[in-house]
């Protein structure tokens, strides 16, 4: 198949504290199934290759949840998105590309995910991701309120400012970044994902720092905008209940 030499990994390590719930967040009911189960249905067949879900928090109950259809690896610490994926670089074997996927963002298209990967290869990217742009962040979009803002320069991406490290002009922005599909040339991204550094407000390794990083190196980055519901996810039990009601 096309896409055989890309693995896709699917982050679902998190606890969900905010869902005030016993349930890893990936595990969340949305439609009478599993968050992280919708996201799994539109990956369905896109390559031969299981698979990568990392898990963390009761990841032994994610993993008897799902089954040996999919490989696991284990974030030990919650110490953000970057230390995340660098837990799965073994399983990657010769992967020329990496997709990467949040568990509780379960809107996202299949014909969006393949889209994002047709994209990242023809115009030969480092880094692939979907950004989205809200008029404001009232009613439902309020969701969007602390994705961290795309930065631009003469129309090119230069930088994700996460919101919390965000300037008040920053926090402004419009256009987010959704966090709900990336592409990764693989080699570019080992190479580099080591010299993510943890100094922010939550002292945590962000993978988005890999989008400034690249920028300075003028490699290629390439952002598709998706639409804003695809774009949604969960942290709450209320922002579940969105979902439910704008899901499709």
């Amino acid at each position: 198949m096309e896409n055989n030499k890309i693995k896709i990994v699917i982050l679902a390590a998190g606890k969900g504290t905010r869902m005030k719930s016993d349930l890893p967040k990936a595990l969340a009911p949305l439609h009478g199934k599993p968050m992280i189960n919708h996201i799994l249905q539109s990956i369905e067949g896109i390559n031969d290759s299981k698979p990568i879900i990392i898990i963390g928090y009761q990841g032994d109950l994610v993993k008897n949840t799902l089954g040996d259809s999919y490989e696991y690896a284990i974030q030990t610490e919650q110490l953000g998105t970057a230390n995340a994926i660098s837990a799965v670089r073994d399983l990657c074997g010769d992967a020329e590309d990496i997709v990467v996927l949040s568990s509780d963002q379960p809107l996202i298209k299949r014909e969006t995910i393949l889209e994002c990967i047709a994209r990242h290869k023809a115009v030969q990217a480092k880094i692939t991701l979907t950004t989205t742009e809200v008029p404001d962040f009232e009613e439902w979009r309020k969701y969007f309120l602390t994705h961290g803002r795309i930065l631009r320069q003469e129309g090119k991406i230069i930088g994700i400012k996460e919101y919390n490290d965000a300037t008040e002009e920053e926090k402004n922005i419009k256009e987010v970044n959704t966090g709900c599909c990336y592409v990764f040339n693989s080699a570019w991204l080992w190479a580099n994902i080591g010299s993510i550094r943890n100094d922010n407000s939550k002292n945590e390794y962000y993978l988005t720092d890999l989008i400034s990083l690249a920028a300075l190196q003028n490699a290629k980055i390439e952002a598709m905008k998706i639409d804003p519901i695809e774009s949604l996810g969960a942290n709450s039990k209320e922002e579940l209940a969105v979902l439910e009601n704008l899901g499709v």
